[in-house]
């Protein structure tokens, strides 16, 4: 789960603890006989998840680039003055996953020629892309994830990440469908899988039709590997299981 907009979840019992310079001031002076890029792939290799890292390839989709960073201390100081003002009455735990969500995507943006680009928050909650770019953010307590792509290529994307345990048995009804709960045997993690599916399909659906929807006005078919939106709607799915569960939700132009 993510910043404000990113979020289908009316209960706060299913939200996860705070679930939404690229180095710390401290990096950054220790290492200063290294190039900007050194610093940048060092600071960023040190903060990775390497169980996630390996399993990372399984959501791999022509023209889309996804990455993730463990939120450290410090990352709330990477977020741009632009950026940090959306989070000014935030608790720290929050601008540091935020800050934290934004290192990975400017690294990811680099590649696309965006060199230290801002993604700061509009006022409907959804990060605000550099023109020519579609992209998504999302974090839990521990790790934070970024996707982006061209507009050329996409229509919509989205990315959540959730730690890699068993949705409450209580939570459930709420989270799926009964035919979803008729193939509750599909998601090894009792309904995790088919929470961080909608939640990215959410995001990728958002920004183009901008309703907001229920975890039942989106269906998911795991097996196949799509979501379908309650106005007809499909979004296709990619999944990382490993030490968290990440969905990548996408439609392609």
């Amino acid at each position: 789960m993510v910043e404000t907009f990113d979020c289908m979840i009316k209960s706060p019992s299913l939200q996860s603890s705070w679930s939404e310079c690229d180095a710390s001031k401290l990096l950054l002076r220790s290492s200063r006989s290294l190039s900007q890029r050194t610093i940048r792939y060092d600071v960023m290799l040190l903060a990775q998840d390497q169980a996630l890292l390996l399993s990372l390839p399984t959501l791999a989709v022509p023209g889309i680039m996804v990455g993730h960073r463990l939120i450290s201390v410090g990352d709330e100081h990477a977020l741009l003055p632009v950026e940090a003002k959306a989070f000014e009455r935030s608790a720290v735990q929050v601008r540091r996953a935020s800050g934290a969500a934004r290192i990975v995507a400017r690294t990811l943006l680099r590649q696309l020629g965006h060199d230290m680009a801002p993604v700061p928050k509009s006022p409907g909650g959804e990060p605000i892309w550099p023109n020519g770019v579609l992209g998504s953010l999302a974090h839990d307590y521990r790790v934070a994830v970024a996707a982006v792509g061209s507009s050329e290529d996409l229509e919509g994307v989205g990315i959540d990440v959730e730690p890699a345990e068993n949705l409450s048995a209580d939570l459930l009804q709420l989270v799926t469908t009964s035919r979803e709960r008729a193939r509750i045997d599909s998601d090894p993690y009792q309904g995790r899988l088919f929470f961080v599916a909608k939640e990215a399909a959410y995001k990728a659906v958002y920004p183009l039709d901008h309703v907001l929807l229920d975890h039942h006005d989106i269906e998911v078919d795991l097996a196949n590997q799509q979501a379908i939106v309650r106005n007809g709607r499909i979004v296709e799915l990619r999944f990382c299981i490993s030490s968290h569960l990440v969905a990548l939700a996408f439609i392609l132009s």
